[in-house]
């Protein structure tokens, strides 16, 4: 019986809030899709893959222990890529206003698991310059990475292209919108048990009960303002007409 009651009072505190529910959800949602469609810069993304193969031998078959060490470069691989040596020629060649760390900030490497290749993602406001710096990038890297490493087993699997109609990664109005409506659900929902919950004053006669303990023998009903223009006014002209009918 207690859970029916406790129950049925969130059910009357969250119909008595509804408006500022509803209000809040509304206000998170346009908020957010205002910044999300007007204010945040698109950011877009371009690709490149290098492959980390065995060296050039004489022997046709593939030797498994060269695999395991190229898998083993790989880390390394991702360093060298973000290092300053690559990144000071890429901007000089590329003649980008920006530094070594700002560009490193643009650059993503990571293995695509447990295989040889790597992918070298850059991000930009300009996609054309996206897909130039990691073309240039990995260009760069391959051409160094003999005389850093004293080996020659990257080449360039595949480039970064610009495809038609490039959507950009970032942002994602909808999934903003959809994470600011619930976002704003909640929060209206928690203001409204807050508010019900600081709201200490008596307002029905099973409360009067329930904090005294004792019955209600009786209640004293209030009349709206509208009710009581239209009795005084049916008193007034029942005056009247009294008055017309003694005269």
């Amino acid at each position: 019986m207690e859970e029916t009651i406790s129950l049925r009072e969130l059910m009357e505190t969250l119909k008595k809030r509804i408006s500022l529910i509803l209000f809040i959800t509304l206000t998170a949602v346009i908020v957010s899709g205002g910044v999300s469609f007007f204010l945040l810069t698109p950011v877009y993304q371009s690709s490149t893959q290098l492959l980390v193969n065995q060296s050039k031998t004489e022997q046709p078959v593939i030797n498994q222990g060269e695999i395991q060490t190229n898998l083993q470069l790989m880390k390394t691989y991702n360093v060298i890529i973000k290092s300053p040596a690559i990144l000071e020629k890429v901007i000089s060649e590329l003649k980008l206003d920006m530094t070594t760390s700002q560009l490193n900030s643009k650059i993503t490497v990571a293995s695509e698991g447990d295989s040889q290749v790597l992918n070298l993602s850059v991000q930009d406001t300009d996609p054309n310059k996206a897909a130039e710096i990691a073309n240039k990038t990995a260009s760069v890297f391959q051409n160094e990475i003999p005389t850093i490493m004293n080996v020659n087993n990257v080449s360039v699997l595949a480039k970064a292209e610009i495809g038609e109609n490039q959507s950009p990664i970032k942002p994602k109005p909808l999934l903003n919108i959809a994470i600011a409506m619930v976002v704003g659900l909640m929060v209206g929902v928690g203001i409204a048990f807050l508010l019900e919950y600081l709201d200490n004053t008596v307002k029905t006669e099973q409360e009067v009960e329930k904090l005294l303990g004792l019955p209600v023998l009786g209640s004293i009903t209030r009349i709206k303002d509208q009710e009581e223009k239209r009795t005084s006014r049916m008193q007034r002209k029942s005056s009247v007409r009294g008055e017309t009918v003694g005269s």
